[in-house]
Formats: C-alpha cells, sequence, structure tokens
C-alpha cells in the first residue's frame, strides 16, 4: 500500500507540473496575439497573475472549494489549510475536513497543489480577452478575488461535494469548473472595459488589429497542448495505467480533430487557412474534451473535438458582430467548448469507461437524465459567475479604475504601465490623434 501511495502521489505531482508549466504557454500565446506595445505588459501578466491566485486559493479558497460544509461552499479549512493534518498519508482515505477528497490516498498538500495550478489557470484565461486597455493593478486584484471567491464557490457545487455533485452532473478535469468560470469572467470582463480603440467603426466595421508574432503565439500552443496531458490524465489523482492511457488519448485525439476542422472552417470561411484559427482550433477541441475525457471512447473524443473546431471558427466571428473584442479568442476557446463539453457529458458519455459514475448518455441510451443535469449545471455555473464577476468588475471600475487613459492605450501599456517595452529597438510609438475622444467609450478607430 506504501508503494501505492508513492507512486500516486508523484504521478499527481508531476502532472501538476505539467499544468503549471501551461502558464508559460497562455503567456506566449496571449503575448503573440497582441500587439508588439504590449507584450510586456501580457507577459507580466501572467507572471503575477498565478502568484496573486496562489495566495488567494492558499489563504482561502481552497477551504471554500473543498471544506466540508453546505451544498454551497465549504465551512470548514477555511483559512491556510487548518483543521487538516498535513502528514503524509499512509494509503488509508483521508479523513479530515475535506471529506470530499478523501476519495484519494495522497498527501493533502500533494491534493493542494494539483488544486492550485487549476486554480491559477481559471484566472489566467481572463488575462488575454481583457489585453491591451485594462490597468494593471486592477486585473491583479480581479485575479485575486479570482482565486478567493470566484472559482471556488462554483468549484465547491461540482467537486466539493455540493448541490451539483449530488444532482449527478459531472465534470472529469475542468471544462466547467475551470474553462467556463474564467471563460464567463472574461466575458463580463471584455463587455464592461469596451473594445480596444480602433478595433470597431463608427458604422459597425471590424478592423482586425492582428497579434505580433505568430511564432510565439504556436511555440505557446504547443506548451498547452504538452500540459494537457497533466490537466485531463492527472485528474485521476492515482496512476492508474488504464484509466490514465485511455485519458491521453482522448485528450490527444479530440485536439487533433479539432486543429483540422477549425483549419477547414476558416480557408472555406475566410479564404486562407488561418494559423491563428488553428491554434486556437487546438485549444478549442482540448477545452471541450476536458470534462468527458474519462468517460467516452476513443471515436467519441474524434466527433466532440471536430464539432469544437468549428465552433471556434464561428464563436470567433460572433463575438466580433456583438461588438465584443477578445483580442486571443479566449471567451469563444474556454467559454464557448467549455459549456460545449460538460454538455458533451451528457451526450456521449458510456458507462464501461467508469462504472458507478456518469451511466450512459443520450447517444447511449442513457436518456435524457445526465443530460438534463448537465444543462442545470451549465446554467448555475453561468449564472453565478456571470453576476459575480459583474459586481467585482464594476466595483473596481467604481473604485480604482479598470481602464488606461486613450493616451496610454494608443501608445502602448508596455510604456505607461511598467515603462519600458519588450523591443525597444524596434517599436515606432504612435501619439494619439487629436481626434480620439479621451472618452474610451466614444474613440473612433486610430488613424496614422
Amino acid at each position: 500500500m506504501e508503494t501505492k501511495v508513492m507512486l500516486d502521489t508523484l504521478w499527481v505531482l508531476i502532472t501538476a507540473m505539467l499544468v503549471f508549466f501551461m502558464n508559460l504557454g497562455f503567456a506566449a500565446v496571449e503575448a503573440g496575439m497582441q500587439q508588439a506595445k504590449n507584450c510586456v505588459n501580457i507577459l507580466s501578466k501572467n507572471f503575477v497573475v498565478f502568484a496573486a491566485t496562489s495566495l488567494a486559493f492558499w489563504w482561502l479558497g481552497f477551504g471554500i472549494m473543498f471544506g466540508d460544509g453546505s451544498p454551497w461552499f465549504g465551512l470548514q479549512g477555511l483559512f491556510s489549510l487548518h483543521g487538516a493534518d498535513n502528514s503524509p498519508a499512509t494509503g488509508a482515505a483521508y479523513q479530515g475536513v475535506y471529506s470530499s477528497l478523501n476519495w484519494t490516498g495522497v498527501p493533502l498538500l500533494a491534493k493542494f497543489f494539483f488544486q492550485l495550478v487549476f486554480a491559477g489557470t481559471a484566472a489566467t484565461i481572463v488575462s488575454g480577452a481583457v489585453g491591451g486597455r485594462i490597468k494593471y493593478l486592477s486585473f491583479i486584484v480581479f485575479s485575486f478575488l479570482m482565486g478567493t471567491i470566484l472559482y471556488p464557490v462554483t468549484g465547491h457545487w461540482i467537486w466539493g461535494g455540493g448541490f451539483l455533485a449530488k444532482l449527478g452532473f459531472w465534470d472529469f478535469a475542468g471544462s466547467s469548473v475551470v474553462h467556463s468560470v474564467g471563460g464567463w469572467a472574461a466575458l463580463t470582463g471584455a463587455m464592461i472595459l469596451g473594445p480596444r480603440i480602433g478595433k470597431f467603426g463608427a458604422n459597425g466595421k471590424i478592423t482586425p488589429i492582428p497579434g505580433h508574432n505568430l511564432g510565439l503565439a504556436t511555440i505557446g500552443t504547443f506548451v498547452l497542448w504538452l500540459g494537457w496531458f497533466g490537466f485531463n490524465p492527472g485528474s485521476t489523482m492515482a496512476a492508474d495505467p488504464g484509466a490514465i492511457s485511455r485519458i491521453c488519448v482522448t485528450t490527444n485525439m479530440a485536439g487533433i480533430a479539432a486543429v483540422l476542422t477549425a483549419t477547414i472552417a476558416s480557408w472555406m470561411w475566410m479564404g486562407k487557412p488561418d494559423l491563428g484559427m488553428s491554434l486556437n482550433g487546438l485549444l478549442a477541441g482540448l477545452v471541450a474534451v476536458t470534462a468527458p475525457c474519462a468517460y467516452i471512447s476513443v471515436e467519441s473524443s474524434l466527433i466532440i473535438g471536430a464539432i469544437a473546431g468549428v465552433l471556434v471558427v464561428l464563436a470567433v466571428t460572433w463575438f466580433d458582430r456583438l461588438g465584443i473584442d477578445d483580442p486571443v479568442g479566449a471567451t469563444s476557446v474556454h467559454l464557448v467548448n467549455g459549456v460545449f463539453g460538460t454538455i458533451a457529458v451528457g451526450l456521449f458519455a458510456q458507462d464501461a469507461f467508469m462504472p458507478g459514475t456518469t451511466g450512459n448518455g443520450l447517444l447511449f441510451g442513457g436518456g435524457m437524465k445526465l443530460l438534463t443535469a448537465q444543462l442545470i449545471g451549465v446554467g448555475a455555473v453561468a449564472a453565478f459567475t456571470l453576476v459575480v464577476s459583474a459586481i467585482v468588475w464594476y466595483a473596481l471600475k467604481a473604485t480604482m479604475g479598470i481602464r488606461v487613459t486613450a493616451q496610454e492605450e494608443v501608445e502602448g501599456l508596455d510604456l505607461g504601465e511598467h515603462g519600458n517595452s519588450a523591443y525597444p529597438d524596434f517599436v515606432v510609438r504612435k501619439t494619439l490623434p487629436v481626434s480620439v475622444s479621451a472618452s474610451v467609450g466614444a474613440a473612433q478607430p486610430v488613424r496614422s
């Protein structure tokens, strides 16, 4: 038994390190897909957001998410993992105030570290969608609150033994818990901030603002792809050879199917195979398979990924038409496909793969029971995250402000927020045209 605990602990910690490494992927993707004048700002946000979220999750978030308590949030073990024995596990199920994690025999601190890197991922999702115009300090404060309240409460509902878990809602590795929560918070932030200057004309014309380094974005996407092989199979929290092998394959097959369909869809829609769409296609497929990866066949993962690749292309276009400016497509990737992946559990799950959990989905003779629970979960997570994140964004807007000045935005956040540049020898600064109003809400496209 001690050997099993040791192997399980190594597995949990190694996969958690892979998920941590995804911070580099997010930083590279977001920086590459935004303008050179904001590169330092994006990199700095992704660096600091994990620190802020880690502190918040250790201080309070972990207890709210996994502590015993009500169906709505944890009430025990709230602060700094107090009220629990941190000694190494002996192989027996851990008995303490975090009973929702008792099923895995690894030490409590290994469980905490694994869940911590997931919390950091949810907060990082917001960074890209609000890039190019948000105040640095305001974003850090929002990230702290994300790790304290927004992420842990809905996480408790699903993974902490809360009301959605009791309802029969399933999300193996976080399509809803991580990705759609981050996506809903990102959407509210992008809407309340408003679009970047120059993105939308007075007549509704959409002006593309291309990223400055698709090479960097591609490297970041490969890092995320690697990290997902920790994200999904690591959620077994045990070195189960059969389960982790199958989950690695379902994860990868959904990703590659989405790459192909997103590339084809963008080719048909835009007349050219767009690299940015291919990159986001991969991420969309990985997000969509995150919830069902343990409960589905390889064939089902291909179908889920293929649908996700088309969805992300349609969603990017749709958000643009709504006037919502998301520089990296975070809402299209994480929100739209986080919701789709959650629903996919209700459609494609097969009881044979993990008996005694989900049962069969609608397409495999299980009827509407599982799908109904998944739809209720999607609605509950959406309602809470939209309302609470909007309250937080508006509170920050009313107190410390959330948007930089128009002058600072046009010149770049690297200079205005950080006083330096990622490319000091090459970047050409623009000054703010007289025609651009100081009120960002009334700003017109910037013309050189």
